[in-house]
């Protein structure tokens, strides 16, 4: 009881809240979200994936480790929803929305929190987290970007835009320089500070604008595919980290506080990278928008349920 009310009043409740004031504020003074959408792809998230990077020491053993995990867990969550939304006959927009709520889950905001609860602030599971928080920032800004557009663009037009986002160029240049101990002056380490700070707050408020300018509700495939989504992320999601880990383990060692943190980091609920995908490229932002919504409700059970679960 004391993990579930934590969740869901450090947690649920500050999401839902900056999501309650995007909302009202779209119905009040109908806000350009688009605007909202470029601020957090070009402006905000790479100054928080900087900021992360530069800051945090992670060893090169650690390092390779969660990436041998992570592109093990992505394949097998990729091969699952891929199976479900061929067998549910969603057309090419439906299954790319799909793939990104289940692909792509909120590391940052949602995750750091549940880490640093679960494990008392422990620095070398947080270094964990943060990894995976890289990865589930470099995806979404290059595969995902390709995955929304892939059934209406070409291959040259996609790629034009993927080479545009700030955030891949970000990721290597905050590797570089923290390898390198190079100093930055202390303005820009200021101004980028601002900016990191700013994400989080803009981007539920970006899916509470997007919820509220929502002109219908659930018709019954999107509440079916909703709810399927929802189980993918949030069931089957920390199920996968399981058996990644279990394969992983005939290969190399992996120990129980680390095999529990990324069981931990799988478990959380849908990124608001899936919204603002869909709103910056218009493909399926209503359905985006609902998963999350979905998603970060029920993760009040589910998230308490695995950390309860865990040897931890």
């Amino acid at each position: 009881m004391e993990i579930f009310l934590h969740v869901l009043w450090n947690n649920v409740l500050p999401l839902s809240i900056l999501i309650g004031i995007g909302i009202v504020m779209q119905r009040i003074f109908r806000l350009d979200i688009r605007t909202l959408s470029k601020m957090n792809f070009y402006l905000f998230s790479p100054a928080l994936m900087f900021d992360l990077l530069y800051t945090t020491s992670i060893s090169g053993k650690l390092f390779g480790s969660v990436l041998l995990y992570f592109a093990l867990f992505m394949v097998a969550q990729y091969m699952l929803v891929e199976i479900v939304g061929r067998l549910r006959g969603s057309d090419g927009a439906r299954r790319a929305a799909m793939r990104n709520a289940v692909l792509f889950y909120n590391s940052a905001n949602y995750g750091i929190p549940i880490n640093q609860l679960a494990f008392s602030n422990n620095v070398y599971t947080q270094s964990i987290q943060i990894i995976i928080m890289m990865m589930q920032s470099l995806i979404p800004n290059t595969y995902g970007i390709y995955s929304v557009n892939a059934h209406k663009a070409n291959w040259r037009q996609i790629r034009k835009v993927i080479l545009s986002m700030p955030i891949i160029y970000v990721i290597p240049l905050a590797l570089i320089l923290h390898g390198f101990e190079t100093p930055i002056p202390s303005f820009i380490e200021t101004s980028v500070g601002y900016l990191s700070s700013a994400f989080i707050g803009t981007a539920l408020f970006t899916l509470g604008v997007q919820l509220g300018s929502m002109s219908g509700g659930f018709n019954r495939k999107m509440a079916v595919d909703v709810g399927i989504a929802t189980i993918l992320r949030l069931v089957a999601g920390p199920l996968l980290a399981w058996g990644a880990i279990f394969v992983l383990r005939f290969f190399m060692n992996i120990d129980d506080l680390t095999a529990a943190a990324l069981i931990v980091s799988s478990a959380v609920p849908t990124s608001l990278s899936s919204v603002l995908l869909a709103v910056e490229f218009d493909s399926e932002q209503d359905f985006a928008s609902q998963t999350v919504l979905a998603t970060t409700t029920a993760s009040l059970i589910t998230v308490t349920t695995v950390i309860y679960f865990l040897p931890i």
